[in-house]
């Protein structure tokens, strides 16, 4: 587990988050104690979208 400063984390907050891998996780500290955590989220499972999946289940009951 890394760490950084709070320092560095406010400076460069974008690009930490950017190099993050899956898993890992960063600490920050602050004069030495960890003040906050950064966690890599894992991406979440995209489905494909399938036409024609909710004919029969939506009824339009008048054109507005």
């Amino acid at each position: 587990m890394a760490t950084v400063t709070l320092e560095r984390a406010q400076a460069e907050l974008s690009d930490l988050i950017r190099g993050l891998k899956p898993g890992e996780e960063l600490v920050i500290t602050d004069n030495g104690t960890s003040v906050g955590k950064l966690s890599a989220v894992p991406p979440s499972p995209v489905t494909p979208r399938v036409p024609g999946f909710w004919i029969g289940k939506v009824t339009i009951l008048a054109d507005d």
